[in-house]
């Protein structure tokens, strides 16, 4: 199986960013040019596009497009850093959570601030798509450490995980089901179990899908059944994605991660976390204060455009949840295993060596 590609550059400086839609899978295949920062920002917005890594280097490619919109405006130098700055701002505040988003557009900046004043939009064009691009490559590479020092620790067994982290969600194969996979193709054996993930369903439409073309057998159940299915005693482990990683290890992802991290706890089942570090933000303290996204009431009330309550009816619909340091088994990085998570372990493990 080739893997799935969730956003790729066309062309030289001059030319534009392709996202492939994932609103419209296991459905159809559609890729969505993207000329203007705009039609980013609402890729981003919408989910065409969504996990941490992969809008991370959608956000960086945005920065090029929006390069190129100065060059198309006939911008001079000074309007053109300016326009690409502000629109900078509006990618890096597309979606609150991920912090891998604005990590990308910071970083992708850096790389134009110290370029003369008088440097032309083609300049600046090409120097963000030599920096998107090495973000891209980047993240390829730690895909794959996450996954090699996530197989080594995987226990034997049955793997329960929730949403999607695979090719779709990274410029690789993937963070959690980077593991997964990994374990699979060093001739391990198991049936991974997929929440559907509502209101959105991406355990459903997109990590199933993965994992069935990739002919790993997969097996959907409802959010609402992951207790009874940890309570059978059929897994032997959870592993899950992450958007934000405090300084302490409580991590955001996913509505829907915290309550199954509580359940594992309460069977004995490990639950592990995989991220690359670019996901950790260790301004922050704790948990309490990751941003938590919150999203239209018509995901809730009418998912995937079926009425499923009535009119009058609200939703509660936030899009994240913070899950606690001490539900974590081990948080697997591209640059090792942190075990137990504690301040001092996460400060040692990403000071480490990154990944060749």
């Amino acid at each position: 199986m080739t893997r799935p590609v969730s956003v790729r550059w066309t062309g030289d400086a001059a030319g534009h960013l392709d996202i492939l839609d994932q609103t419209l899978l296991p459905g159809g295949i559609v890729w969505r040019e993207c000329r203007d920062v705009d039609s980013v920002v609402e890729a981003i917005r919408s989910l065409r596009v969504r996990g941490a890594p992969a809008i991370g280097i959608a956000g960086a490619y945005g920065l090029v497009v929006a390069a190129g919109e100065a060059v198309r405006g006939g911008c001079d130098a000074s309007r053109a850093r300016a326009h690409v700055l502000a629109r900078g701002e509006e990618l890096a505040s597309a979606r609150p959570t991920a912090v891998n988003l604005r990590w990308a557009v910071e970083r992708s900046l850096v790389k134009i601030a110290p370029l003369a004043a008088d440097t032309s939009a083609e300049t600046l064009a090409e120097v963000l798509l030599a920096e998107a691009r090495t973000i891209h490559d980047e993240d390829r590479r730690l895909c794959a450490a996450i996954g090699r020092h996530g197989a080594a620790v995987l226990p034997t067994g049955n793997i329960l995980t929730h949403c999607n982290t695979g090719a779709l969600a990274t410029g690789g194969d993937g963070t959690a089901l980077g593991v997964i996979t990994a374990a699979w193709d060093s001739g391990r054996r198991f049936e991974v179990f997929a929440d559907e993930t509502r209101p959105l369903f991406q355990g459903a439409r997109l990590t199933a899908w993965e994992l069935v073309e990739r002919g790993i057998p997969v097996t959907v159940l409802v959010d609402a059944a992951a207790g009874h299915l940890l309570a059978t005693g059929r897994i032997a482990a959870c592993i899950v994605g992450a958007d934000r990683i405090t300084a302490n290890g409580d991590t955001a992802n996913k509505i829907g991660t915290y309550a199954l991290a509580v359940l594992a706890a309460a069977h004995g089942v490990p639950f592990f976390v995989a991220a690359p570090s670019s996901t950790f933000d260790l301004a922050l303290t704790d948990g309490g204060d990751i941003p938590i996204e919150e999203r239209g009431a018509a995901e809730v009330l009418a998912p995937l455009g079926v009425q499923a309550a009535p009119a009058g009816a609200r939703a509660f619909n936030p899009a994240f949840d913070v899950t606690p340091a001490r539900l974590i088994r081990a948080i697997i990085t591209e640059h090792g295993v942190i075990e137990p998570v504690t301040p001092a372990r996460i400060a040692a493990v990403l000071s480490g060596p990154p990944p060749r």
